[in-house]
């Protein structure tokens, strides 16, 4: 029997959850300075909500996808990527009808892909996202990149690159789709399977590739930047003149292209240019994709987001030596002797947890000495010690770890005292 957790997937115990905690505290902060506000979609979805959206000739859906055949037949994906649940979303419930326009949204949600597990990618992972629905301004492409920025620079990753790009319209794309077909056929039976059949469904996935990457014809491909109309070419310009207005450093990388297939005009990603952080080293990745909104059967609609990998930051964080504040002291425990104080034990936890005080107490009738040692280990900052003598009396002996220092409670004034103690007299 195999009872180990599934390959790709694993377990985030108790400690380094607090560090998620924290991150994504600190992140949907910074959503709600930037007004966005959380969307939260299935799971799983139709299939068909990832291969019209994501595209069919993308390795998402060519390799990765876990799919699998409900009883009613229906053929339905576990969640892959954000933007084609957050978009399907949008189109069903009509959000485009909202009076407040346009629509920011923000997730967090586990992401399930079938590829080699490595360090910061796994078959299960999880993502930060946002989506802004319903504007082709450019500053809404800024905007994006600045929440995304803002993030990492606001846990305290320095060794940040910004890489931007401009895939154009529908009609750049087109006259470099034809470019880039001329220019790679001649060296076609060179390159992998896998750009041999993309070169004539999407010839921009083979600037993408892994396994070609060193190929001679990659160093010699046409520049999309050289195939953008003029619209496009504004478009481009109006983002990096807002990129600089907020002194957001970046660089052009002509052969950016993102792996799926809904992006046009901007694309971007974010690196960590840490030392030791791996081969790997994109943190984040997103773009414009007009005309996604209408594949899955809503109106004209533009719309701009980014994916970003927790697993990756926490990677980066440690790469650059960041510490995640975690907390490791417990307030108070409660020591109990004897068995008439147990149920007085368990009365006094449970007020003591109603007025906003953090305490936990023995639960396997252990000796008082043992018990204190669990209280060291919890670092706790007081203990309450409750014995038959104290209950008869109705008063409970409070030590200060700290000091040492010992005071004995009537019981009806524990909780005032405790919250006075910890919460500043609440």
């Amino acid at each position: 029997m195999n009872i180990k957790a599934p390959r790709g997937t694993v377990d985030v115990l108790p400690k380094e959850a607090q560090k998620w905690q924290y991150v994504e505290s600190k992140i949907k902060g910074i959503c709600d300075k930037f007004h966005f506000e959380e969307i939260r979609t299935p799971l799983f979805e139709h299939t068909e909500v990832f291969s019209r959206g994501v595209g069919d000739s993308t390795d998402i859906v060519q390799k990765e996808m876990y799919t699998f055949e409900d009883r009613g037949g229906r053929s339905l994906t576990l969640r892959p990527e954000g933007t084609a649940a957050v978009t399907r979303a949008f189109v069903q419930n009509k959000l485009y009808g909202e009076p407040n326009q346009p629509v920011k949204l923000f997730y967090f949600m586990q992401m399930f892909r079938y590829e080699r597990p490595q360090q910061g990618r796994m078959r299960q992972l999880n993502q930060f996202g946002v989506e802004v629905l319903g504007s082709a301004d450019p500053a809404v492409d800024a905007e994006v990149i600045d929440l995304a920025m803002t993030v990492y620079k606001q846990l305290g990753l320095s060794s940040l690159k910004l890489v931007i790009n401009s895939l154009g319209d529908k009609e750049s794309r087109a006259n470099y789709r034809k470019a880039l077909i001329e220019h790679f056929t001649p060296y076609q039976e060179e390159l992998c399977k896998d750009c041999q059949s993309r070169l004539q469904q999407n010839p921009m996935r083979v600037l993408d590739c892994k396994t070609d990457r060193d190929h001679p014809s990659m160093k010699t491909a046409p520049s999309i930047l050289d195939y953008l109309n003029d619209e496009s070419r504004i478009y481009f310009e109006q983002v990096k003149n807002y990129l600089e207005l907020m002194n957001i450093q970046y660089e052009v990388d002509p052969n950016l292209v993102r792996g799926l297939d809904y992006y046009n005009h901007t694309a971007f990603e974010i690196m960590s240019e840490a030392e030791g952080f791996g081969a790997i080293t994109t943190l984040a990745g997103g773009g414009r994709y007009n005309g996604l909104v209408e594949q899955l059967g809503g109106p004209n609609t533009p719309g701009i987001g980014f994916g970003m990998g927790i697993e990756r930051l926490l990677m980066a964080l440690e790469a650059e030596s960041i510490s995640i504040p975690v907390a490791d002291e417990l307030d108070c425990f409660l020591v109990s002797v004897g068995e008439e104080t147990k149920q007085e034990a368990v009365r006094i936890v449970h007020d003591l947890r109603l007025n906003g005080i953090q305490i936990d107490k023995d639960y396997q009738d252990r000796k008082m000495k043992a018990q204190f040692k669990a209280a060291d280990r919890y670092k706790a900052k007081y203990v309450l010690v409750l014995g038959e003598d104290e209950l008869q009396n109705q008063v409970i002996n409070l030590k200060e770890m700290a000091t040492g220092e010992q005071i004995e409670v009537p019981l009806e004034k524990l909780v005032d005292t405790m919250k006075d103690k910890l919460l500043g007299g609440e």
